[in-house]
C-alpha cells in the first residue's frame, strides 16, 4: 500500500471506496505496472493521460471490469447508431476480450485490457466532442497549403471545453462516469436537426441510387418536354423535396415542378430562375452518399465553432455569402455579403463587434502595399495619387507627406513591415465606403460598406482581400441603434454627411462568428448545401479518422 501514500487522499477515498478489501493490492500492482510501462514513452498520450490521474487503474478490478468500464460500454451501446462502426466494433471486441481474460487471464492481461479501455474511452469521448476529424492534422495541412500557394488561410478551432482526462477526473471525484458523460454538449447552428438529416440521407443512400440525369441540351425551361423530367421528379422525391407535385411519368416541365426546382436551386445556393442548366443538374446528380459525407464534415465543424448563448449574434457563413443577424433563434436580418477570394480567404473565427467607425480611413495593410501597390508605383510613380491614396512618414497625425518618386520601393517589397502609412481619406469613393464594424482579431478583418455595389448581384461573391463587405451597411447600423443606446441613428446620419472619421463604441459588444458551412439546416428546418469555395471540404475529408 506504500504507493498510494503519494496519491491525494481524496482521490483514494472517492475512487477506491467501491473496491473489495482484496482488490487494493491488485490495484497497487496494476498501478505500478501502468507507470513502468508508460514512462518508457513519456510523451505518449497514454502516459500523459495516466499521469494526470496518478497512474490509477480505472477500468479493471481483480475479478471483473469496473463500474466505469460498464458505464462506458453502456453509453457506446446507447449511442451505437450515432457512432462510426470502428468505435462500436472496438467496444464489442473489448467486451469479448474482457470475458476471456476474467475466465483465466493474468495480471499482465488485465493491464493490457486497462490500457485498451483507455484508448476506447479517448476515441469515444473525442468523437462526441470533436467528431471524426483530426483537427490537428487539418491545421497542419492548411499550413502546408498556405505555403504552397502563398496564401494566408486561417481556421480557429474552439472545440470542447473539457479533455477526456479532465472528464475522467471529474467522474472519479463524483464517483460516476455515467453521470459525467450524460452531461451532453449543446451545439448550436441547428446541430441536432442537421444530424437527423444525416441519418435520413444515409438511410436513403443505402436503399436507392440516383440515376444520372441528362437533358441533351444547354438548359431546360418550364413548358418544355424532356425525358429527363420523370427522373428529376424521382430524384426530388427521394429526398422529400418534390412537395405536392405528382411523381408521374409525364415529360412536361409543369408549373408545380417549376416551383419545386426554384426552391431546390435556392437551397443549393443557385440562381433560382427555375431554368434547369449545368449547375442545377450537377446538384441533382450529386450522390446521396456524397451529400451525407458533406453533412458529416459540417457536423464536425459545428463542434469546433464558438457556441454562443447571447441574445444577439451575428453569423457570417462564407460559402453562403450571407450574414445573419440573430435575435435568439430567430433571424432578425439577413443580407448578402462579399468575402475573401481564394488567394485571400476570409478566416474562420469568432469575436465580438466592439465599435463602429463612421467615415473611415482605409489604412492599407502591408500585404496589399507590398503585393499590389509597390509594383504599381514601380511602373507609375503617380499610381497612388490616381487611387487617392496618401502616403505619410509613419502614423502620427502630423506625419509628413511622402513623395513616392523619392523612395526606392524595391527596398520594401519583402520586408516584414513598411515604415509608411498608406491611407485613403474618408468619402464615397473610399474602399471601405462610409461605415465599418470592428470586431478585434488577429487577422485585420472587419465588416464594411463598399462603393462597388454591383458585385452583390452575383451568386458567388468571393472578391475581397479577406474582409466582409456588406450589401446593406445602413441597415446594419439601424439594427445596432435599436439594440444599443450608444448608437444614435439620427446623429450617425448627420456625421455620415460629412467626412470626419468618428468612432461609436457599443455599450455591450455583440458576438460575431465567421463560419464555414457547406451543409446546414436553416431556420425553416430545411437542409441547404453550398459549393466548397475554398476547398476546405476536400482538405477536411483527407483528415477524417473515421
Amino acid at each position: 500500500m506504500k504507493r498510494f501514500i503519494v496519491v491525494p487522499l481524496f482521490l483514494c477515498i472517492l475512487f477506491l471506496h467501491p473496491l473489495n478489501a482484496g482488490d487494493y493490492d491488485f490495484h497497487e500492482k496494476v498501478s505500478m505496472l501502468i507507470e513502468q510501462n508508460l514512462k518508457k514513452n513519456p510523451d505518449s498520450y497514454l502516459n500523459r493521460f495516466y499521469k494526470s490521474i496518478y497512474y490509477i487503474p480505472v477500468w479493471v478490478h481483480e475479478h471483473k471490469i469496473s463500474s466505469f468500464s460498464q458505464s462506458l460500454l453502456k453509453s457506446i451501446e446507447t449511442n451505437r447508431f450515432n457512432l462510426p462502426s470502428a468505435i462500436y466494433n472496438k467496444s464489442l471486441r473489448l467486451q469479448e476480450k474482457a470475458s476471456k481474460i476474467y475466465s483465466g487471464g493474468n495480471i499482465q492481461d488485465k493491464l493490457v485490457l486497462e490500457l485498451e479501455f483507455s484508448k476506447l474511452y479517448n476515441q469515444y469521448y473525442s468523437y462526441l466532442g470533436s467528431g471524426g476529424t483530426d483537427w490537428s492534422l487539418f491545421q497542419s495541412k492548411l499550413a502546408a497549403k498556405n505555403k504552397a500557394y502563398n496564401m494566408d488561410a486561417k481556421w480557429v478551432s474552439y472545440g470542447v471545453a473539457s479533455s477526456p482526462a479532465n472528464l475522467l477526473k471529474s467522474a472519479i471525484i463524483n464517483g460516476s462516469l455515467s453521470a459525467s458523460m450524460d452531461q451532453k454538449s449543446e451545439f448550436g447552428f441547428n446541430y441536432d436537426k442537421l444530424y437527423e438529416k444525416l441519418k435520413f440521407y444515409n438511410a436513403v443512400a443505402q436503399k436507392e441510387q440516383i440515376q444520372k440525369i441528362t437533358i441533351g441540351k444547354t438548359y431546360l425551361k418550364p413548358g418544355e418536354n424532356s425525358s429527363a423530367i420523370p427522373l428529376i421528379r424521382k430524384r426530388l422525391a427521394l429526398t422529400d423535396e418534390l412537395g405536392g407535385c405528382s411523381q408521374n411519368g409525364s415529360t412536361l416541365y409543369d408549373k408545380c415542378l417549376f416551383d419545386v426546382i426554384k426552391q431546390f436551386q435556392a437551397r443549393n445556393g443557385l440562381s433560382n430562375s427555375g431554368v434547369i442548366g449545368k449547375d442545377t443538374l450537377s446538384a441533382l446528380n450529386e450522390s446521396l452518399a456524397s451529400r451525407a459525407r458533406k453533412i458529416e464534415l459540417n457536423l464536425d465543424r459545428i463542434k469546433q465553432f464558438n457556441q454562443r448563448d447571447e441574445k444577439y449574434h451575428v453569423i457570417i457563413n462564407i460559402p453562403d455569402f450571407m450574414l445573419y443577424f440573430m435575435d435568439g433563434k430567430q433571424v432578425k436580418k439577413q443580407m448578402r455579403v462579399i468575402v475573401g477570394d481564394k488567394k485571400h480567404p476570409t478566416p474562420v473565427f469568432g469575436s465580438k463587434v466592439a465599435y463602429i467607425v463612421l467615415n473611415p480611413y482605409w489604412n492599407v495593410p502591408d500585404s496589399i502595399i507590398q503585393k499590389e501597390f509597390i509594383p504599381k508605383m514601380l511602373k507609375d510613380p503617380d499610381a497612388m495619387k490616381k487611387e487617392n491614396i496618401n502616403i505619410t512618414q509613419g502614423w502620427a497625425k502630423d506625419a509628413p507627406i511622402v513623395d513616392p518618386s523619392t523612395i526606392d520601393w524595391n527596398e520594401y517589397r519583402y520586408t516584414k513591415t513598411v515604415p509608411f502609412r498608406f491611407a485613403q481619406p474618408p468619402g464615397y469613393g473610399n474602399a471601405l465606403g462610409k461605415i465599418k464594424f470592428i470586431f478585434p482579431n488577429d487577422f485585420s478583418v472587419y465588416m464594411h460598406d463598399t462603393p462597388t455595389k454591383r458585385l452583390f448581384k452575383r451568386d458567388t461573391r468571393a472578391f475581397s482581400h479577406g474582409c466582409i463587405r456588406l450589401s446593406e451597411p445602413m441597415e446594419m447600423l439601424r439594427i445596432f441603434s435599436e439594440i444599443d443606446n450608444n448608437v444614435n441613428l439620427g446623429n450617425s446620419k448627420g456625421i455620415l454627411k460629412g467626412s470626419k472619421e468618428t468612432n461609436v463604441y457599443l455599450a455591450k459588444s455583440i458576438p460575431v462568428d465567421v463560419v464555414y458551412l457547406t451543409a446546414w439546416v436553416n431556420s425553416n428546418g430545411e437542409i441547404e448545401f453550398r459549393d466548397d469555395v475554398y476547398g476546405y471540404d476536400k482538405l477536411q475529408l483527407s483528415c477524417r479518422a473515421y
